[in-house]
């Protein structure tokens, strides 16, 4: 094993570039995806490293549940830093368990309320609430989903607006980009060296929701002057892995790219540019992640499998 189950702990330093990058230079489509598959990849290896690590230091704790034999002297020269790196992933771990675990667990229970409170509505693709207060979010769930907003918010925007509103969030829910934000949340949880690829893809999700609603209402300034209106008087979305036309974020960048031309589509990024170059950095990282992680967990089977009596 070695100093090899450490690597996937801190490999997601690798992905820090494409994380900047990925954002001005790729499609939004093709950054969100890219920046997720990543951060899921590095996030389970680190997890399954701290595991691996606290197998290590679960042996030498009084009354463990583990056989004798993995505490053999033999067993620690074969696995080292058990001492102390060993025992503290142990609170790490739970950590990482519990802080994940609650919020899969708020984001639950955000999604049954908001479904509980809508039940009375009829079942159409838009909700629409008297509520003095100003928002717009898609709720997944219940078949294709439905877009809640205020009447609120709706006075504040003109009818071609109010068109963009509709088709941004729709287009979140056709993509479901809950999937990747809740994703990219608990991959930052369980490894905080991830947090900028959480940050990155919050923005591409939007920005991915935002070219999809020009191409559909045709207006591109439309669509800016609907993001900018809602960001000014919207409190946002009930919680972080819920998107919405007004997601706290770059609110600026979002309207000056809208304000540009259309970004290029284009599935990989050439190696001869400086996102390419980011690209294939974060995707070594994630490799070298991937096979550090499984050398380790099988080294770390053989051994307490020839360690453990028949």
């Amino acid at each position: 094993m070695g100093v090899f189950v450490f690597l996937p702990l801190v490999l997601p330093l690798t992905a820090w570039p494409v994380a900047r990058l990925a954002e001005q230079r790729l499609h939004p489509r093709t950054a969100t995806r890219l920046l997720t598959a990543v951060a899921a990849v590095m996030a389970l290896c680190s997890t399954v490293c701290l595991a691996l690590v606290m197998v290590v230091g679960t042996a030498q704790l009084p009354g463990n549940p583990l056989p004798d034999g993995w505490s053999d002297p033999e067993v620690r020269a074969a696995v080292p830093y058990d001492e102390v790196v060993g025992k503290a992933a142990i609170p790490a771990l739970c950590a990482v368990l519990l802080v994940s675990l609650r919020a899969l667990w708020r984001h639950g229970r955000v999604r049954r309320r908001a479904h509980r409170a809508l039940a009375g509505l009829r079942g159409t693709g838009v909700a629409v609430l008297p509520d003095d207060v100003p928002y717009a979010y898609a709720l997944p769930g219940g078949g294709r989903g439905r877009v809640v907003v205020t009447t609120a918010l709706l006075d504040c925007l003109e009818p071609a607006e109010r068109r963009a509103l509709f088709a941004h969030e729709r287009a979140h829910l056709a993509a479901r980009h809950h999937r990747f934000l809740l994703a990219v949340r608990l991959a930052a949880l369980a490894n905080p060296f991830l947090r900028p690829l959480r940050t990155a893809v919050s923005y591409t999700a939007e920005r991915w929701a935002d070219e999809a609603a020009a191409k559909v209402v045709g207006d591109r300034r439309a669509v800016a002057t609907a993001i900018g209106k809602a960001a000014l008087v919207s409190r946002g979305t009930p919680v972080a892995t819920l998107a919405g036309l007004a997601a706290p974020g770059p609110v600026p960048r979002r309207v000056a790219a809208l304000l540009g031309p259309a970004p290029a589509v284009r599935t990989w990024p050439s190696l001869f540019t400086s996102v390419g170059l980011a690209a294939w950095a974060a995707a070594a990282g994630t490799a070298v992640s991937a096979m550090s992680s499984a050398n380790s967990a099988v080294t770390m089977f053989l051994i307490l499998r020839a360690a453990t009596p028949l």
